[in-house]
């Protein structure tokens, strides 16, 4: 499952699309065409790649005299290593630019500087002369927004900002920008931005903006209660299995059974709380820990 912040970034870019143009133009020092509307497209690319394949987000800048794109942003959200990328990245980019005819650029997304390096490796595709570089917008990348004006001109550079830069010592003043953008902002986009503001912040950071909102602040965005409420059961759920699993290993060393690494392995890897329950009974009855993942039985 994505990832609050993941799925946050991603937002931003769907809900200003030129904010790509700004970041390749303004951080990165990337020329785009003049242009005069960013339109999300879509980024389904399942002709090419499979459908479990699709980029965050794809924005098309268009000029004024032509409805066809001057330019067009693959944005990706980088999280994590992902070994993958280096092979789809390509596709997305190539794929893109048949679709749209026109120039295409890679845009990857992280807030954690190691990532933002990993990401801008080269890819050689094996084809002569063909090296993607992607271009990285990591957190020095970012600007540190702490001017009110500034932040309700462009509110999702703020919380962008908060993102990258909240821990920082600039967390409160970015916060307090970001409060003076919110008013103007509607309730979905203020509640959902609040939340992953105050999230990014500071502990004492967010304490200061807690107190100016005027109460205990609460999740407000069903976007981030579902994502939050989903987190709180994945982890009830992988306590309770490792509990469980732990309990089998247990009560075969109680008995003083000897229990085989693959067992072990086998055991501590289950995700099923039934058979782990079933194992528990057969725990206390079998002569071999070996007999303990026999498929007859109960």
């Amino acid at each position: 499952m994505p990832s609050v912040t993941h799925e946050a970034l991603v937002e931003l870019f769907k809900n200003r699309p030129r904010l790509a143009a700004e970041m390749l133009q303004d951080a990165l020092g990337q020329p785009v065409p003049a242009f005069t509307e960013a339109r999300v497209e879509s980024s389904d690319l399942a002709e090419v790649v499979p459908s479990e394949r699709r980029a965050d987000v794809i924005v098309a800048l268009l000029a004024s005299e032509q409805q066809r794109p001057a330019m067009a942003i693959v944005v990706e959200v980088q999280l994590g290593v992902d070994r993958d990328k280096p092979y789809v990245w390509p596709v997305y980019v190539t794929q893109t630019r048949a679709r749209h005819r026109c120039p295409t650029r890679l845009l990857v997304v992280t807030i954690d500087a190691a990532l933002a390096r990993w990401s801008a490796r080269p890819i050689d595709t094996g084809h002569p002369g063909w090296t993607l570089t992607p271009l990285v917008l990591g957190p020095e990348g970012v600007p540190v927004v702490t001017d009110a004006e500034q932040a309700k001109a462009a509110p999702e550079v703020v919380v962008l900002s908060a993102m990258a830069h909240g821990e920082g010592e600039a967390g409160e003043a970015i916060g307090v920008a970001f409060l003076a953008a919110a008013g103007g902002l509607d309730q979905e986009r203020r509640a959902l931005y609040a939340d992953v503001v105050l999230s990014s912040l500071n502990a004492a950071a967010r304490r200061t903006l807690e107190a100016m909102m005027k109460s205990g602040y609460q999740y407000q965005s069903e976007f981030a209660r579902s994502y939050v409420a989903k987190g709180r059961e994945e982890g009830v759920r992988e306590g309770t299995l490792k509990a469980k699993a732990h309990d089998v290993l247990a009560i075969l060393e109680a008995r003083g059974l000897e229990v085989p690494a693959d067992v072990r392995e086998r055991v501590l890897a289950s995700t099923d709380i039934p058979e782990l329950d079933r194992w528990i009974r057969r725990a206390a009855v079998v002569g071999d820990a070996r007999e303990l993942l026999a498929t007859n039985g109960s």
